[in-house]
């Protein structure tokens, strides 16, 4: 990848806000059919007790004949309830049954049919997270057994068998996270999409190295050891050319992250903590000042109101001392604009001998700056020294060794209590009430947190 330049494709479901346009221009991709039942996935289990959440894992349960669903059935109406559908069946080994417990809502579900982007067939069923219980094991060796309480991350929005807005949801093994006795299932819920945004945003967008932090991955090492042949096309760039691995973030950088309330951005703080970034959060203060302020587990190092952008861009420079070259924005165009103007390439060649001839070569190059935009850029392309990076979310879902790699650490991180899942700001009851819920998110009434709807299925 060069700079200058944005590119790749961000898959809808883990978009937390932007506009019509911006959402529409993330939905170039298709998911190709691939074969991945041969697809060698050998890496150690999580040490985790997972005891107290699930049962005997030789339980059998009697699967119905059909279920319920929430079906959508055009642009601008509202989701129907509708008995009698399928049970959907698993088309692979390493796949597994769902029975949903508790789904998590996200703004991608409402945003979809009122502007009329990322269906990709009528009728159809959405929903992008839930927790569970496992019903049917894969035919595949696997960590995960029959009788599992599991985080479902619903990725790959075009295989509706992967909805979660039904009663029970197929998933590959390698997109399920085992539930730690540490965090209950409706707390699973909640940070499924916001981890794979904010571990790839990290890892694998600004070359974040994770092995010294509870055994997590170099995604970047990770990455570019699978064949280019065995990546999605659109998102070879990204993978392969992206950055750097001597320019990605280290211990002492500083990373400023513009809509810091929102949960990719929860998971996002917690996850550059582990590796001794230096965070800084713009977000509404009157909002969500006091709260982030006295939460030591989500408390940045430099807390900007967002209310006055351009005294929040002074601020961010004048206490990065115009050094900052991470920048991660989850709110939209406007916003990724004004942190773009907050970063600022490092030339380490600066402080170069005075005594060295005036037409010698740097030996160095400059430090580029890094954006990742979760809902999309500004019009114009990235100035010169600045890098865009779009998240390539199909790594997590189409590789299964990514897939696995990220889940297993989820496992870990979570049973250490090395990352907290969000606030639960509400839960809605019965699948009858997700419109509901999702009118709440229209009117902006869901802020700093997740809305949950618990289907009292346990």
């Amino acid at each position: 990848m060069s700079a200058g330049r944005s590119f790749i494709t961000l898959t809808p479901e883990i978009v937390s806000g932007g506009s019509e346009s911006s959402l529409r221009s993330i939905l170039r991709c298709e998911t190709p059919s691939s074969s991945l039942d041969h697809v060698p996935r050998s890496y150690p289990e999580a040490n985790i007790d997972i005891s107290s959440q699930s049962g005997e894992s030789d339980t059998t349960y009697q699967i119905p004949d059909s279920q319920t669903v929430l079906l959508l059935h055009g642009v601008r109406q509202k989701y129907e309830l509708t008995d009698g559908h399928p049970i959907p069946a698993t088309h692979h080994d390493h796949e597994l049954l769902v029975r949903n417990e508790t789904i998590g809502l996200n703004p991608i579900d409402w945003k979809s049919p009122d502007y009329g982007f990322g269906i990709p067939e009528l009728p159809y069923i959405s929903g992008r997270e839930s927790s569970g219980t496992v019903v049917q094991a894969p035919r595949s060796t696997s960590r995960i057994k029959v009788n599992d309480k599991v985080i479902v991350i619903s990725t790959d929005y075009r295989d509706l068998r992967k909805a979660t807005y039904q009663e029970y949801t197929i998933a590959s093994d390698f997109n399920v996270v085992r539930i730690p006795r540490e965090i209950t299932p409706s707390q699973g819920a909640t940070l499924g999409v916001a981890y794979v945004a904010a571990s790839l945003a990290l890892g694998l967008c600004l070359g974040v190295d994770f092995t010294q932090s509870h055994d997590g991955p170099n995604l970047l090492e990770l990455v570019r050891g699978v064949p280019e042949a065995s990546l999605p096309q659109d998102i070879r760039d990204e993978c392969l050319r992206g950055i750097l691995s001597s320019e990605g973030a280290k211990s002492g950088d500083w990373i400023a992250i513009w809509g810091g309330s929102s949960t990719s951005a929860s998971i996002a703080v917690q996850l550059a903590r582990l590796v001794g970034l230096k965070v800084a959060l713009v977000v509404d203060n009157a909002k969500h000042g006091l709260r982030l302020s006295e939460n030591p587990i989500l408390r940045p190092d430099l807390l900007v109101d967002s209310h006055d952008p351009e005294r929040a861009v002074a601020i961010l420079r004048a206490n990065t001392k115009g050094r900052l070259r991470f920048g991660i924005d989850t709110v939209g165009k406007e916003t990724c604009e004004r942190l773009l103007g907050a970063l600022g390439p490092v030339d380490v060649n600066k402080q170069a001998s005075v005594n060295s001839p005036p037409n010698t070569p740097p030996t160095e190059p400059t430090l580029l700056a890094h954006l990742v935009g979760l809902n999309g850029f500004p019009k114009r392309e990235a100035p010169a020294g600045v890098v865009f990076h779009t998240i390539p979310v199909k790594l997590y879902h189409e590789v299964p060794d990514i897939g696995e790699v990220l889940s297993q650490w989820l496992e870990t991180l979570l049973a250490a209590r090395a990352v907290v899942p969000p606030r639960i700001i509400d839960v809605e009851d019965g699948l009858h009430n997700v419109n509901k819920g999702l009118d709440r998110m229209r009117k902006g009434e869901i802020s700093g947190g997740k809305l949950l709807v618990d289907l009292g299925t346990r």
